[in-house]
Parts: structure tokens; C-alpha cells; sequence
């Protein structure tokens, strides 16, 4: 069963969410290092934000925008510890669950297939950093649904 998310009414106290601005914080709160163990936190809460970024938000696209902002911002770091040589195979496998809950959640909400779309535009970036088998990143299987 589908939910609708037009016609839920909008929240009475401007309890609006913004992942993008969410991520940006915990980006710049970082001293030099990436903490991976807060980032899988942060990517973990991904599909969270989904919902209520777009059920909050003045409209769905816009909350969906604020989402995928924030999304597509941690995977860009993901990217750039794969390319330090630094990235844990734990950040791969929060990154990958993540992708495919809100894959899940874009798929279950009316209104929210445009979400699929960006899941499949930051899918293909941690796409390209596993191994040529397509399933393990240095050679350790990642989380696949």
C-alpha cells in the first residue's frame, strides 16, 4: 500500500528537517579527519530524512532536493577516502544499505520516484569504487540486498 504524501496535512509547527544542511554541520564540525564511524551514523540516517525532508519541506521537491544534497555530499566523501586509501570497508557496507533503503522508501511513497532516480546517480558512484567484480571492495564482499 502506497502512502500519499500530498495529502498529509503540512505540520503545525514548522518541525521542517534539511539533510543538507544536517551534513554540511557535521562536515564542517570535523578536524582534519573523517570520523567514518559518524559518517556511517549520518549516511545511516539517509532514508530517515527521505521521509521527513519531503513530508516537511514547503514541497516535495524541495525535499527531496535537501535530501539528496545531503546524500550525495557524504558519498562525495566516501569517494574521496576511497581515494586517500583510507575508507573502511564498514563505511562501504553503511554506504550500500543505505542506497538500498531508500531505493526501498522512494519506492513505497507516491510522488517520491524522482528519489530512485538520485539513489541511482550516488548508487554508481560507490559503484565505481568496488572491485572489478562488481561485489567486494578490496576484496571483502559488500552489503548487498
Amino acid at each position: 500500500m502506497e502512502a500519499d504524501l500530498e495529502a498529509m496535512p503540512p505540520p503545525q509547527d514548522n518541525l521542517q528537517t534539511d539533510y543538507s544542511a544536517f551534513v554540511l554541520q557535521i562536515l564542517r564540525s570535523q578536524p582534519n579527519t573523517v570520523d567514518q564511524s559518524l559518517l556511517r551514523h549520518c549516511i545511516g540516517l539517509s532514508s530517515s530524512y527521505l521521509v521527513t525532508d519531503t513530508t516537511t519541506a514547503s514541497s516535495q521537491t524541495a525535499g527531496i532536493q535537501t535530501w539528496y544534497l545531503g546524500f550525495s555530499r557524504l558519498v562525495d566523501v566516501v569517494v574521496a577516502l576511497h581515494s586517500l586509501g583510507s575508507l573502511e570497508l564498514e563505511t562501504v557496507n553503511a554506504a550500500s544499505k543505505a542506497c538500498s533503503e531508500c531505493w526501498t522508501v522512494a519506492g513505497s511513497w507516491r510522488g517520491l520516484e524522482m528519489g530512485r532516480e538520485h539513489v541511482r546517480e550516488v548508487a554508481g558512484k560507490l559503484r565505481r569504487l568496488l572491485d572489478e567484480n562488481g561485489r567486494t571492495y578490496r576484496g571483502e564482499r559488500v552489503y548487498a540486498p
